[in-house]
């Protein structure tokens, strides 16, 4: 299956049209782009890879929906010049700062008043310094990182938690919603890389409960889909129970969110508790029990595969 056709379509609220940039093809950044696309917009796509750009073009390019009037740049730059909102989502702070800073970022092609949103998952402190980086060029950013996964992201449901001015904010939120089901300010710059901390925080110790007690539930010789489909129905239930219980009983791991990017996110997460002093025990303990399932050969495999180290 390829990325362009797991792309599901939604209903779109109507919008004015607008010239957008999408930086970042990747397992969630193409379907991301391809919504927008789907909702009107013009589309200026870049990739790293031309060839994954190019695709993308000729996919969307030609569908029934949208304005059809999409293209890929060879640089961020290019790709940014005639947008009013570039999109992002690449893999660490690092690649943002690459596609964002020096003559052929972003930063450097955007017009004055454009908004930068960020959808990579990266530190907080890289939101700081390209929000002021942004601003000192005349230029908007939003760190706004996301949940839902490549799912969400396939389906338009995504749910996107944004730091940055409110006024920016604003520009940006009904375009955004062609990918999302909610599309929230949260503070200031920062907020958002914060927030989905939060949110990574909350799945590892879920993830963990929940495989503790599917390999428990099998030494004990119980039918596991009979009983996640009782306890889902009570206080026990989780979306992580709803989507992956199942599937850990039956030993597949090969979809959704990777322990090699679970590792990443939660090394964000333990990072900024260093700075802020929180005490997350339970998180530092999951993320090693992360890093035995990449000893055990399931760098790639989804975030639910904790389980195996317990059978």
């Amino acid at each position: 299956m390829t990325q362009a056709s797991s792309l599901n379509t939604k209903p779109y609220e109507p919008v004015a049209p607008q010239s957008v940039a999408f930086l970042g093809l990747g397992v969630m950044g193409y379907p991301m782009a391809g919504h927008l696309a789907g909702a009107g917009h013009h589309v200026t796509v870049y990739n790293r890879t031309v060839a994954k750009a190019q695709g993308w073009v000729a996919e969307f390019g030609n569908r029934p929906h949208g304005s059809g009037k999409h293209s890929h740049a060879a640089t961020p730059r290019e790709a940014a010049m005639q947008a009013d909102i570039v999109f992002c989502c690449v893999g660490n702070d690092d690649d943002l700062r690459n596609v964002t800073l020096g003559a052929d970022g972003a930063f450097a092609g955007m017009r004055q008043g454009a908004v930068f949103v960020d959808h990579t998952t990266a530190s907080a402190d890289i939101a700081r310094e390209l929000s002021l980086a942004a601003r000192n060029r005349g230029l908007q950013f939003i760190d706004a990182p996301v949940s839902g996964g490549q799912a969400g992201a396939q389906n338009g449901l995504l749910t996107v938690m944004c730091g940055g001015d409110g006024a920016a904010f604003a520009a940006v939120q009904p375009a955004g919603m062609a990918f999302s089901r909610a599309f929230t300010l949260l503070g200031e710059s920062g907020a958002g890389q914060l927030a989905k901390m939060v949110n990574q925080i909350a799945i590892a110790g879920l993830v963990q409960g929940l495989s503790e007690a599917v390999a428990f539930g099998q030494r004990a010789g119980l039918d596991m889909n009979q009983v996640l489909e009782v306890i889902g129905k009570g206080a026990a239930q989780s979306w992580q129970m709803d989507n992956r219980g199942k599937t850990m009983a039956a030993d597949k791991f090969d979809f959704g969110f990777a322990v090699d990017w679970m590792r990443k996110d939660l090394g964000l997460v333990l990072d900024e508790a260093k700075r802020n002093g929180a005490r997350l025990p339970v998180t530092a303990l999951v993320d090693q029990f992360y890093a035995d399932v990449q000893q055990m050969g399931g760098r790639r495999w989804d975030t639910s595969s904790l389980v195996k180290r317990l059978k």
